[in-house]
């Protein structure tokens, strides 16, 4: 995020007193950021600020109900009880101002929280009431409160028709937030219907715009989850684990419980699709953990139904039992999902007759298909009649294997010692067999990689070739240009394309194909762009850095910014040609990339600023902004330009 040349909420950290007056502020063009609006650039504390910083809001209601709005809003993904209370405190207040545009606002919010409460009939109520209150523009937002009403009862085609409104309204009104919410319920509602493919293309479609805003929300976070859900049905199990992380990361980052809980429910089900139980286990107690902070008892029920099936797979059958027993315990007869709670009875069912307790299966399976029958088509009485026979079947042969035990100990060690030998056999064949297989696959993956490697090598070779081709025209272009600030700028952008292309060429050369040297790339972009401003000879370059490997996601834009920091010096710093010095610092700690550019010329001025298009800046800030940092310039003795990075680092 760039840095902001007024004071924001967070100033109430150091400065309470001043924050007040800036919020009622209105000489400031922006009073107050609205959170996952105007910045996502926060921790999870900030919330708990906020809830003081309103309180300080004089004669300005709007501005004191929009804080509050989102204040509770928020809350909700962490605590629906104190959410709900924080609701009520803005109902009250629009009430006694008679403001029935921001109470209509109070009721979307409270309906949101309502619904996620299990108040699935209340949250209807109340969110039909807000349409007559709100604006045209709010009613993208109300319909997808609707639409998850619907969605919890299991009527999806309802639920289908207030996204596609909600759609609608998002593109009559050009809010690029809507539409992406709308493709996120779409995508969603698909993946229930198994149909997988089209809810990854709305999920996709979704993200593509989330991301273009910039702001890491709750509903960003919530899609990302849906479309690893899609990928995990279509057993593409990296790619689903890829947005279940990064998903997992915001939910972290800002505490959404709702989301953390869901995003974990479903990593049980992917890690016992990789045989990973261990992992599987972990992930349902933070299921449940996230559940239980939320005190939402439709994750906590789903959370307990996760583990349990993973117990079931694992052959944990009187643990699954147990697990399942809660997970029906916490759905009570307002739960209002027979999907879920179908399954709870009948992974249950599967449990008990695993564990030959035929009784408590079959009682297990009625529950089931009578749920499931008000959900989809039955199937009940084939299935009864078939467990019921099952259970027959077993008490008749528990009587003759009583009968027969007196006869089968005297053969017991006979068959024993030779089922050993025979298995001692298979196994020493087996694993021959195995060995010899495994040999057979290490070749072809070998050549496969090797393939593999050799193709991504030439893809960035091509880039590479191409990158230089276009530098090229754009010299023969400047040649023909006599405009010195036109030469100017096609050098510059000349410079930003070889940055870029030697990224490639680096690739190319190297041993990994992910990563390049930070320290001999710098070395030949500086000797690039000091050649081309014709100043290799009067200017020194220092590079104070380790031979740091990063990412080529990173390395791109930190390449782009060293080569507008290094011009920019030429440009400025060194008037009539004097010698001097530009240094380059990385540093690389655990979570941070720390940069730094200096040079030991005449000083940053404003009469630089008015010099240059400005493009140069902001392509810097862009470009900060993208690797979630910071930047701070400092103008003594020279100008000092650093930046700290978020530095994500491979697992």
């Amino acid at each position: 995020m760039g840095r902001p040349n007024y004071y924001t909420i967070f100033s109430f950290l150091l400065f309470s007193i001043a924050l007040s007056g800036q919020i009622q502020d209105f000489d400031k063009n922006e009073p107050y950021k609205r959170v996952f609006v105007d910045t996502d650039n926060f921790g999870e504390s900030y919330l708990e600020l906020l809830k003081y910083a309103y309180l300080k809001v004089k004669d300005n209601d709007t501005l004191q109900f929009s804080m509050l709005n989102d204040l509770a809003y928020y809350w909700h993904t962490r605590n629906l009880t104190k959410a709900l209370e924080l609701t009520q405190e803005g109902l009250n207040l629009t009430a006694l101002k008679e403001d029935e545009l921001w109470y209509g606002r109070f009721q979307i919010t409270q309906g949101a929280i309502l619904l996620r409460m299990e108040k699935l009939d209340s949250a209807q109520i109340v969110l039909e009431s807000a349409k007559k209150k709100v604006l045209t523009r709010d009613l993208a937002f109300l319909n997808t409160q609707l639409g998850y009403v619907y969605e919890r009862r299991g009527q999806l085609d309802i639920a289908a028709d207030y996204a596609m409104e909600s759609l609608k309204l998002g593109n009559l009104s050009n809010d690029r937030k809507a539409i992406a919410l709308a493709y996120s319920d779409l995508s969603n509602i698909f993946w229930k219907q198994s149909k997988y493919i089209k809810g990854l293309e709305y999920g996709l479609k979704s993200i593509e715009i989330f991301e273009e805003r910039g702001i890491n929300d709750l509903d960003y976070d919530f899609t990302l989850y849906v479309v690893g859900n899609n990928y995990m049905d279509l057993n593409k199990f990296d790619d689903a684990l890829k947005y279940y992380d990064h998903a997992k990361s915001i939910g972290e980052r800002y505490g959404f419980y709702n989301n953390l809980s869901d995003i974990y429910i479903s990593l049980v089900e992917l890690y016992c699709h990789q045989n990973n139980f261990e992992a599987a286990e972990n992930a349902g107690n933070n299921a449940i953990k996230y559940a239980q902070l939320l005190e939402n008892t439709f994750l906590l029920m789903r959370a307990y139904l996760s583990v349990g099936k993973s117990q079931n797979l694992q052959g944990k059958y009187s643990a699954a039992i147990l697990s399942l027993q809660k997970s029906i315990e916490v759905a009570t007869v307002n739960f209002g999902d027979d999907y879920y709670l179908s399954q709870a009875y009948e992974t249950l069912g599967m449990a008990f007759a695993e564990n030959h307790n035929y009784m408590e299966a079959y009682k297990a399976f009625s529950e089931y298909d009578k749920l499931k029958k008000k959900v989809f088509t039955a199937e009940a009485d084939q299935r009864i009649a078939l467990l019921q026979t099952e259970f027959d079947v077993a008490q008749k042969e528990n009587t003759i294997l009583l009968q027969q035990t007196k006869i089968k100990k005297q053969n017991t060690n006979q068959i024993l010692t030779s089922v050993i030998m025979g298995l001692l056999i298979f196994l020493l064949i087996l694993g021959f067999v195995a060995i010899r297989n495994n040999r057979k696959k290490n070749v072809l993956l070998q050549v496969q990689n090797e393939e593999k490697e050799f193709l991504i090598k030439e893809i960035h070779h091509r880039v590479k070739n191409n990158l230089e081709v276009v530098s090229s025209l754009l010299s023969l272009q400047t040649a023909q240009i006599s405009d010195a600030k036109i030469k100017d700028t096609m050098c510059q952008i000349q410079n930003r394309i070889q940055s870029m292309s030697m990224i490639h060429q680096n690739l190319y050369h190297g041993k990994k194909l992910t990563s390049i040297g930070m320290r001999t790339y710098f070395k030949n972009l500086a000797s690039y762009v000091l050649d081309s401003y014709g100043a290799s000879n009067r200017i020194a370059m220092v590079y104070k850095m380790k031979d740091i490997e990063l990412n080529v996601d990173i390395a791109t834009p930190i390449g782009l910014i060293v080569n507008e920091l290094i011009t920019n010096s030429l440009k400025y710093a060194f008037p009539e040609n004097a010698a001097g010095t530009i240094t380059i610092e990385l540093v690389e700690n655990t979570f941070l990339l720390e940069l730094k550019v200096t040079d030991n010329g005449v000083g940053y001025s404003v009469e630089d600023k008015k010099k240059g298009t400005g493009f140069g800046t902001q392509l810097v800030r862009l470009l900060t902004q993208q690797l979630d940092g910071k930047m701070v310039l400092k103008n003594s003795a020279g100008t000092s330009v650093a930046f700290e990075f978020q530095h994500h680092k491979a697992a």
